[in-house]
């Protein structure tokens, strides 16, 4: 089997109001990340970790932020079209592990939704995917509830 493996990281300050998206899922409608689109750490970790495992370089490459069509655009989106790719390159989801770092809002009880979501995102079975939520314990701008992050692991498979 040719399996590849690719990890991605994303980062955003947060401001007042709007919503925050996680993993396809909204987990505050009190706090939203300072984004050009909607700012999903999780999903943008992941879709690094996606072109990092085919060397398809990274997310501001296909999507920059300077592209108006972006303006707003629902992480989901960008998941899906790599997804494709990846697809037709022959390559499949093996597994998938995300971590959010984030003080607030407490993830726990949202974990299962945004697995499902991830989940069928990647076209795979929910325990295929793992979504880990931690904070920074107070330190950094993380720590203080300014910024949250997200990293993803992700190998990929093709063949038997």
């Amino acid at each position: 089997m040719d399996l590849r493996i690719g990890h991605g990281y994303d980062l955003h300050r947060l401001k007042k109001g709007g919503e925050l998206m996680l993993g396809g899922v909204c987990v505050s409608q009190e706090i939203s990340p300072e984004a050009h689109s909607d700012g999903d750490v999780a999903v943008h970790a992941l879709v690094d970790a996606l072109l990092g495992a085919m060397g398809w370089g990274d997310i501001g490459e296909l999507f920059p932020n300077t592209d108006p069509q972006w303006k707003g655009a629902a992480s989901r989106v960008f998941l899906e079209h790599v997804m494709k790719r990846v697809r037709d390159a022959g390559f499949a989801v093996v597994n998938a592990d995300v971590t959010i770092l984030a003080e607030k809002p407490k993830l726990k009880g949202y974990k299962p939704q945004i697995r499902k979501v991830l989940a069928g995102l990647l076209g795979v079975e929910e325990g295929r995917v793992n979504v880990k939520a931690g904070t920074n314990e107070g330190c950094d701008a993380i720590g203080r509830g300014e910024a949250l992050a997200a990293h993803a692991v992700v190998l990929l498979g093709r063949g038997e």
